[in-house]
């Protein structure tokens, strides 16, 4: 059987032609023998129809508010395209079938839009460019880099795995974070509502008794009036305190400080910490075994860390290394990082095998993060319904105690 074909060589270039071969998966085998990726491969009478864009397969480009995309959707879209290719579907294909079974319709949309580009001559890592709300920075860099390295099946590979556990180390963190902000919420409301719908009743029933109450139920009461009474200056200021939090955390000085404060704090901040080194070691190593730059490398990972504090050791890393200086000096200097970065760091640059000892040290910090989830989800599930109760057991006990007196007081015939 002759196939016509269109690929891209492992220098970037597009290349067309013929080959014979018995079938599909042998005519891509032997091209990429010759060092050519298929974009698209077809038998030659199908050819003409197989480069005609199906109509209406170029979408409008849609405008996305925040990440459109979940990132377990896109952990399950790389690790797809990694797995289509290493079957010996060609690219255009696997962008089709990815795009036809994605639950994200965000993400569907930029599919199927990159398939008409790659049609049209584009290479992967232009079409996802062209779609910077789905597909981050170390995503393109990467499939650029394995264009160019003609590795790309490896990087892709390399690109699900670096998805998968990103997404499972913050799910870990996540799922230990939530428990505490779920009570929280709950003793809050519950607080509230006693405060402001319960406790007035009570108090109407004290002043007809002139009863002298004890200290905590006077307490109660005062902060009964004043969300009762006051209700609107408690909104305002809790406007004013977001609206002045979000401003703050927009300059750059304010959300260094912010996350500075938020890893000194104790057991949630250390467990913030091991994340955030998890993922910052994971993304340098995923880039550096994938030959992007080092410097690039670094600048990438700066722009795309959630931390304020490791993004400003990021950029002065890219800085020192402009200067010669090693890599791992501002990780020593810094006191956020533990002594165990910096060495590793240091041994890798001293053997030549950074991109190894930074994958450690990934290993290291993700297995502490999932340690410490598990421990503290279950620490945190008897400590927040001790608190939860605490709460309203203050709030319950401050009404019954002035009851006592009260029946007391109508025993003894004192309350005419």
């Amino acid at each position: 059987m002759r196939f016509a074909y269109r690929g891209m060589t492992v220098e970037g270039r597009t290349r067309r032609g013929t080959i014979d071969a018995e079938d599909r998966r042998v005519a891509i085998e032997m091209l990429r023998g010759q060092g050519v990726y298929v974009i698209e491969l077809a038998e030659t009478q199908r050819w003409r129809r197989v480069l005609q864009p199906s109509e209406g397969s170029v979408l409008a480009r849609e405008i996305y508010i925040g990440n459109p995309v979940k990132p377990r959707d896109f952990a399950v879209m790389v690790r797809q395209l990694a797995t289509l290719l290493k079957a010996g579907v060609v690219i255009t294909d696997a962008l089709q079938i990815l795009s036809k079974q994605s639950e994200s319709k965000a993400l569907r949309n930029a599919l199927a839009t990159m398939v008409s580009r790659v049609q049209s001559g584009a290479q992967l890592s232009q079409a996802a460019a062209e779609h910077p709300k789905i597909f981050p920075p170390v995503f393109i860099n990467m499939l650029r880099a394995g264009e160019v390295s003609g590795n790309l099946e490896d990087i892709l590979e390399r690109l699900a795995q670096f998805h998968e556990r990103e997404y499972y180390t913050r799910q870990k963190v996540r799922s230990a974070l939530t428990y505490p902000v779920v009570v929280g919420i709950i003793a809050i409301t519950v607080t509230v509502f006693l405060l402001v719908r319960v406790i007035p009743t009570f108090v109407t029933l004290f002043e007809g008794y002139h009863v002298e109450l004890p200290l905590p139920t006077r307490i109660v009461i005062g902060v009964s009036n004043a969300l009762v009474h006051g209700w609107y200056a408690w909104l305002a200021l809790l406007v004013l305190l977001i609206g002045g939090y979000q401003w703050a955390v927009r300059q750059p000085r304010g959300r260094y400080l912010r996350d500075w404060l938020w890893m000194k704090v104790p057991v949630f901040g250390s467990l913030t910490q091991k994340s955030v080194i998890a993922r910052m070691s994971r993304t340098l190593a995923t880039l550096f075994s994938s030959g992007v730059p080092i410097l690039q490398a670094l600048r990438l990972v700066a722009d795309v860390v959630d931390n304020a504090v490791v993004r400003r050791v990021l950029q002065e890393c890219a800085e020192r290394l402009t200067g010669g200086q090693s890599l791992a000096e501002p990780f020593s200097d810094h006191r956020v990082f533990p002594p165990l970065v910096g060495h590793m760091i240091r041994v890798g640059e001293d053997t030549g095998q950074l991109d190894g000892m930074l994958s450690k040290l990934a290993d290291f910090y993700e297995a502490e993060t999932d340690v410490m989830a598990d421990q503290l989800k279950s620490l945190l599930e008897p400590l927040m319904v001790l608190f939860l109760a605490c709460i309203v057991g203050t709030i319950v006990a401050s009404v019954i105690l002035p009851m006592f007196t009260l029946y007391q007081s109508l025993g003894s015939g004192s309350i005419g």
